[in-house]
């Protein structure tokens, strides 16, 4: 037999166990990435939403009421969350009340968790 030849049934070597690794390497780092902007917890926060006060509420009252507002979707069907709503579409035909339900979060958060 020549060399560079194979023997007739011997496994031909694929290079899909490489890609298998790369595609389980790049799912990892996803993975981790993922995880780590979770862990902020919130998308948009007090800096995002400039429009409400969230002065005097403890870091936990803060936490539920950005939890809320990150949670609610606004009412005018552009798909959008409540707060990024309000952090990004200045021009949302809805922007006052999104604003001001998002203030009531706040009041809520600030009054069911003394």
């Amino acid at each position: 037999m020549a060399k560079g030849q194979r023997q007739k049934g011997s496994p031909k070597k694929s290079g899909t166990s490489g890609v298998v690794k790369i595609v389980a390497i790049v799912a990892l780092l996803a993975a981790a990435g993922y995880g780590l902007t979770q862990m902020s917890g919130v998308a948009f926060d007090e800096d995002d939403i400039k429009v409400v006060n969230f002065q005097g509420l403890t870091p936990k009252q803060k936490d539920i009421a950005l939890e809320a507002a990150n949670t609610a979707r606004c009412t005018c069907g552009c798909g959008l969350g409540l707060a990024q709503c309000v952090a990004t579409d200045p021009n949302c035909p809805v922007r006052e009340g999104n604003i001001d339900r998002i203030k009531g979060m706040v009041r809520s958060a600030m009054a069911e968790h003394e």
